[in-house]
């Protein structure tokens, strides 16, 4: 059976950018998830997503996180992750989750 969006949200709720104790899918660094089949009922995944801030040093292993935990749902052959700047993160971005646990609102 396929994998859905909620799938690899939910293990993309593992990930955290080591700066800030939030998840990458509450901060809102998750722009776009897309599914391609591919032989033997398996599928290949691209995750969009954007950090914080441009300069962010810890981009690398982030990405590698992302695509280290999409690689690790069943079905999933192949896991690309595009870090994209466009549009720009803002703190609008963030879930209410999020907003509680940073003490925001």
């Amino acid at each position: 059976m396929p994998i859905a969006q909620d799938d690899v949200l939910n293990a993309l709720k593992q990930c955290y950018d080591p700066e800030i104790p939030v998840n990458i899918v509450d901060l809102g660094l998750i722009y776009e998830i897309r599914f391609d089949d591919v032989p033997e009922g398996q599928q290949d995944v691209t995750v969009d997503m954007t950090l914080t801030a441009q300069g962010c040093p810890e981009h690398v292993n982030i990405s590698a996180q992302v695509k280290s935990r999409v690689e690790q749902l069943p079905g999933v052959r192949n896991a690309n992750v595009n870090v994209i700047w466009e549009p720009a993160w803002t703190p609008e971005r963030l879930s209410p989750e999020a907003k509680k646990q940073l003490g925001i609102e």
